[in-house]
């Protein structure tokens, strides 16, 4: 009963407008408050979030993707991988999607992905001819790819909530990661062929393809040193994600010179808003979980799950279910920070490993990131297209379909996400 009327609350608080930080904390505090219990618990609990190491790496990769954002690094990305795929039916789309793939390795933000590439790639794909309702979908989509391909900041988020090796969680993005983005590329391709209104490109030439892939080499670089390094041990998340942000300084300031003071100060102040909205919703996160654990509602409702839900698969079922459906009205970190708490205790008795069930939930949440009415990519997009909201949409759901695919491929054959982080 008190599960029923405390998710009642939380549901009429969202519903009423409340931000999710203040919603979270704010129920917290009253259930902590009438269960008699130290309201000290609430400035300990914010304390404890805030001075988290690993949380230091959430400001820097803002801090990085925005700086490129600014610096006009896509537009150099997708000029070089054009180059090389631009002449394959559906060039400009496999273009995009291997862009939004490489710029995702580089920031862990999807929205700094689906803007970057979707501001360079958008007017050109529909000067050539392509559906309006596909490169909108193509791009929201794509976007999607800056969270779950490492580094990622959801990922760093969910290792803080379960304690779970931030890095064995990136390197367990990297399978699924890149089988979404063959998916997306065989789709593009196959639509392309069938669709039949885009225009061919011509082959680039070999002088072209060597100027525009020396002019991104420095991107691609910065791909390379965060993902190796992470992958060797050189440096942890958070260390690449300092690495990264001084690299991104070095490439758009004194290298390619085409960072403004004035696009400083943007990326700057975007990154600052962002963190302290994301931190806000953490920490609030904090308190609320605090408060339901001394109510024993996560053991109450990990009991109930696995009184009622005898297998792994039925368990993966209806968690999916149910995140579709949050997924409409919730934003993708609330959905990690009010479910992951509740359902991580459930993992050890159905013998889901923890890893792959992080990998799972971002896919899940990527979902969430498209689907209307709250997918935020939907917004990025449509602002950065000036298009109609129901145009983005609509180009979704082919999409939408190829990421639960991969939900079910990494289901029937978990090692697509785990071979790398554990036997590579």
């Amino acid at each position: 009963m008190d599960s029923t009327l405390i998710l009642i609350a939380l549901l009429a608080l969202l519903l009423g407008g409340v931000p999710v930080g203040f919603a979270l904390a704010g129920l917290g505090f009253a259930l902590l408050a009438f269960g008699g219990f130290s309201p000290l618990m609430v400035p300990q609990s914010l304390l404890s979030t805030v001075d988290n190491f690993v949380l230091l790496a959430v400001p820097l990769f803002l801090l990085m993707s925005n700086i490129l954002l600014k610096g006009g690094v896509g537009r150099d990305l997708f000029a070089a991988v054009q180059s090389w795929v631009g002449h394959w039916p559906g060039g400009l789309a496999v273009a995009t999607i291997i862009s939004c793939a490489i710029f995702a390795a580089i920031s862990g933000s999807s929205v700094a992905t689906a803007a970057t590439i979707g501001t360079v790639a958008i007017p050109e794909m529909l000067e050539r001819g392509y559906n309006r309702r596909f490169v909108f979908g193509l791009l929201a989509a794509g976007g999607t790819l800056g969270i779950l391909i490492p580094p990622s900041i959801p990922m760093i988020i969910y290792g803080v909530i379960t304690e779970e090796s931030v890095l064995d969680l990136f390197l367990a993005g990297v399978g699924p990661g890149l089988l979404l983005v063959a998916l997306f590329i065989g789709f593009a391709m196959v639509h392309a062929r069938f669709g039949g209104q885009a225009e061919r490109q011509e082959r680039a030439s070999a002088a072209e393809r060597r100027q525009a892939s020396l002019r991104a080499l420095p991107s691609f670089g910065l791909a390379f040193v965060i993902i190796f390094g992470i992958y060797q041990g050189i440096f942890t998340p958070t260390e690449a994600a300092g690495v990264g942000f001084v690299a991104a300084l070095l490439i758009t300031g004194p290298l390619l010179r085409t960072l403004t003071w004035r696009g400083l100060k943007e990326a700057v102040n975007q990154s600052m808003t962002a963190t302290a909205s994301i931190l806000l919703i953490v920490a609030g996160a904090k308190v609320f979980g605090k408060a339901i654990a001394l109510y024993r509602i996560p053991q109450d409702i990990s009991l109930l799950i696995t009184s009622n839900i005898e297998t792994a698969g039925s368990f993966v079922l209806v968690v999916a279910g149910v995140l579709v459906v949050m997924g409409l009205f919730l934003e993708a970190l609330s959905m990690l920070l009010i479910m992951v708490p509740l359902l991580s205790l459930s993992l050890p008795v159905l013998g889901i490993d923890p890893i792959w069930f992080g990998v799972f939930f971002v896919i899940m949440i990527e979902c969430a990131l498209i689907t209307p009415p709250v997918g935020l990519n939907l917004y990025v997009i449509q602002s950065v297209a000036r298009a109609r909201m129901s145009e983005v949409a609509a180009g979704v759901w082919p999409f939408l379909a190829l990421m639960l695919l991969t939900v079910f491929c990494i289901f029937l054959f978990p090692d697509i996400a785990l071979f790398i982080p554990f036997h590579l």
